[in-house]
């Protein structure tokens, strides 16, 4: 019987493979799970938010009874007590703002930069993000906006220095001490539920960074989607030279972050450049050359991006290919698969699509047939690692095993 660490290392090389197109032992099963694991164990959202061994035992539980070939740690069960602490406004979530203990968290999209604000956030991004984009996220931390340094020079540094006696000041210095400590726990805590993962069940962390486009850095935190997609006629050459200073740092900062982890893979969310959201025209000037380019220079960092292509990409399709060849993974929502392999096959691996209302409302011969086809279009010659669709919170257990089942019996070499 083979150890976990030989388990681990071939799942690791399983995974290699199918990024480099190479043909491996076994089509990759990498399906992405948010909150099945803690349902699957009867577990809670709000308790898994709040206890850190809630959440650990319902990992636990899920990768003894199914072994993916890398996994997730409980990463995207965010910690309440940093929550709290900073007093978040963007977030809702099970047990505080939703009743539902078994429900998830809610992202709550707001202009938390005013469109006037576009030349104040260019000159000086760190100052605006201290100053207001901190304090409009989270209620705890509004003595930032009485901080500068700036005029630090000689003897400027008195009147900075004398802002920290300022009560708002001070408690917001405390809130963000108490909240550092919290999320250093939390990071403690992940690190050793990786160890744990490779140690107790030979699987493979899934990721060593989080990464994402440009354009949804902006649009997601700071603009909102109704306004970035506005600004794209109203302020496009403001909403250009703010891409391209995200662009600089979000690069140099992502490459520091997961070099030299036990994983090379840095996963790139994608959300506002799907078909139905802009134009082909304004992808190509607005959205893609700032994502090429990060992609690119992740993958020419020795680094593997896993880009989880959300919504349809049926449109998009020849931009994926301007990318460094064999060295970038696309995992698809709902692009048409066939056609993914078509455009894509012997230039970047894909993964897809298990559909998510099938696994949560479907029958198991349905999982396992979808299975089947998928392996059959998209595996032959290498390049092809099976997905779900979407990020699973509800499905039903029998069809999760199908997936794991079929995967296992329809792709072996």
């Amino acid at each position: 019987m083979s150890t976990m660490q030989e388990q681990y290392d071939a799942r690791l090389k399983r995974v290699m493979d199918a990024s480099k197109l190479i043909e491996p032992d076994q089509i990759p099963i990498v399906p992405v799970f948010q909150a099945f694991p803690i349902n699957y164990a009867g577990g809670d959202i709000a308790r898994a938010m709040e206890d850190f061994d809630h959440a650990a035992a319902c990992y636990d539980k899920f990768y003894t009874d199914f072994k993916p070939d890398l996994g997730w740690d409980p990463v995207l069960m965010y910690p309440t007590n940093y929550l709290e602490s900073s007093g978040i406004t963007w977030f809702r979530w099970p047990g505080k703002h939703i009743e539902d203990k078994h429900a998830m968290y809610q992202f709550i999209e707001d202009e938390y930069m005013r469109e006037d604000e576009y030349p104040e956030a260019i000159k000086d991004l760190t100052s605006f993000i201290m100053n207001k984009w901190m304090p409009r996220s989270f209620a705890n931390f509004s003595g930032l906006s009485k901080l500068s340094f700036k005029n630090n020079m000689w003897f400027g540094h008195m009147g900075s220095l004398a802002a920290f006696s300022d009560p708002e000041v001070i408690q917001t210095l405390e809130a963000m001490v108490e909240t550092g400590k919290h999320l250093m726990d939390w990071f403690v805590k992940l690190f050793g539920y990786r160890d744990r993962m490779k140690e107790k069940f030979g699987i493979p962390q899934l990721y060593a960074d989080f990464a994402f486009a440009p354009f949804d850095k902006i649009g997601d935190s700071m603009r909102g989607t109704p306004a970035i997609l506005k600004d794209m006629y109203d302020h496009p050459d403001e909403l250009l030279e703010l891409i391209d200073i995200v662009t600089d740092f979000t690069i140099k900062d992502t490459i520091a972050a997961a070099s030299g982890q036990a994983v090379p893979f840095v996963w790139f969310w994608l959300h506002k450049g799907v078909d139905e959201f802009m134009s082909d025209e304004h992808f190509k000037k607005f959205y893609w050359p700032s994502l090429r380019r990060y992609i690119t220079e992740v993958a020419e960092a020795g680094l593997t991006p896993m880009v989880y292509v959300e919504g349809a990409y049926n449109s998009r399709l020849e931009y994926l290919k301007e990318v460094p060849a064999g060295k970038v993974v696309y995992s698809f929502e709902y692009t048409d698969m066939a056609e993914a392999k078509k455009v894509l096959g012997g230039h970047s691996c894909i993964m897809g699509n298990v559909p998510a209302v099938p696994l949560t409302y479907g029958k198991p011969q349905e999982i396992t047939d979808y299975v089947k086809w998928l392996i059959d279009t998209c595996a032959p010659g290498g390049g092809f690692i099976m997905d779900t669709g979407t990020m699973v919170d509800d499905a039903k257990t029998e069809n999760i095993q199908a997936m794991f089942d079929a995967t296992a019996k329809y792709g072996k070499r």
